[in-house]
């Protein structure tokens, strides 16, 4: 399958471009999302606008498809990898070698527990494109690991990437462990917040909401830390002494395990689930665990609050009241009773929930339990 070419860049162009690859890797068709990207680049597109004007709004669609209730997991995870596809067609084209590496090596990674690699696969390429020798570590590197690679190759910099705010601990910890040996840490991804709050609030040495961001960070040049100077993450974050974080953490599974049969009693539907929907019911309950221990970790409200209303639509989504977190919120909030930072920040969530208007049932969306 060919395409017309791209003969400008206008957003309507852009626009047309993009369809035609959704509909490419919403069918699985890799050949065809190859033809329609590289059709693009031969129309003057350029290759680095193909990766983060094309590829890129694309597959950010998918997350919001999923959140409306659209694709599964499984197509999700599909339509990731015909992108991976198309971004390794673009590594081999002519066009796509990019200049031969005359600037400094650069590490770019995904920290540990972070699966989501495509936005680190395309800083990487957008790199090697301006001519940085990189070294594309992918999805969830364990922090030693890492660390050895760093003493074998000296790179000027490492960019770490993680989208999920659960991994904002280990993200963290991976700073801290990469300035230790004298190698600056560039950091981005939706994990570190709107502005890049977060990154500053663990000691990143810089930040960037994109690639081409990164890109002219790493331009200008970035300051190399003075490992004598290393530091512990808790020097960055003086709440952690309270300890709330940690004894959440520590008691996920039973808090998880708890808040599941208090359930029971307080919201009356849950009696009639299925194992499949207690056991969904639990993972959930899980991830809300998870979010309200990286909130205390960075100390913000703010946080855990947008999980829930973001959790809140795609339950919409799904054709599930909203308002059916609400006891599970209270019950974490009762068996949290000594730790008021815990409290505060679930008390938050549970008003923003209540205050939320009613939304109707999305027609065909069915149930997630």
């Amino acid at each position: 399958m060919s395409t017309a070419p791209v003969r400008s860049g206008t957003a309507a162009d852009l626009g047309a471009v993009r369809d035609r690859l959704w509909q490419a890797v919403r069918t699985g068709d890799e050949y065809a999302a190859t033809d329609v990207v590289l059709d693009a680049v031969r129309g003057g597109i350029g290759m680095e606008s193909a990766l983060l004007e094309l590829i890129a709004p694309v597959q950010a669609r998918v997350g919001t498809e999923w959140a409306a209730g659209r694709l599964t997991v499984a197509q999700e995870h599909a339509v990731t990898a015909v992108h991976e596809r198309v971004i390794a067609a673009l590594a081999h084209h002519p066009e796509g070698r990019g200049e031969p590496p005359w600037r400094p090596r650069i590490t770019v990674a995904c920290v540990d527990g972070e699966w989501h690699a495509l936005p680190a696969r395309l800083l990487a390429e957008v790199l090697r494109l301006r001519g940085w020798h990189v070294d594309f570590l992918g999805a969830h590197v364990p922090t030693a690991h890492l660390i050895a690679h760093l003493h074998r190759t000296g790179p000027y910099a490492v960019a770490l990437s993680s989208s999920l705010a659960t991994r904002l601990p280990t993200a963290h910890a991976a700073v801290t462990a990469v300035q230790a040996v004298g190698v600056p840490v560039l950091v981005g991804g939706a994990a570190f917040g709107p502005g890049g709050r977060y990154a500053r609030a663990l000691g990143a040495d810089d930040w960037a909401p994109g690639a081409r961001e990164a890109a002219a960070l790493l331009d200008a040049g970035v300051a190399r830390p003075d490992p004598l100077a290393a530091h512990q993450p808790v020097d960055d974050l003086p709440h952690l002494a309270d300890q709330e974080y940690t004894m959440v953490v520590r008691t996920r599974t039973v808090l998880v395990k708890e808040t599941l049969a208090d359930l029971e009693d307080t919201y009356p539907p849950m009696r009639a689930y299925s194992e499949r929907q207690r056991e969904h019911t639990a993972e959930d309950l899980g991830h809300v665990v998870d979010h309200l221990g990286a909130a205390l970790y960075v100390d913000d409200t703010g946080l855990f609050t947008g999980f829930i209303e973001w959790t809140a639509h795609v339950l919409a989504a799904r054709g599930v009241a909203a308002r059916a977190l609400c006891p599970a919120l209270e019950s974490l909030r009762v068996r949290l009773g000594d730790f008021p930072r815990a409290r505060r920040i679930l008390g938050a969530a549970h008003d923003a929930l209540t205050s939320r208007p009613a939304a109707p049932n999305v027609p065909g969306s069915g149930k997630s339990r």
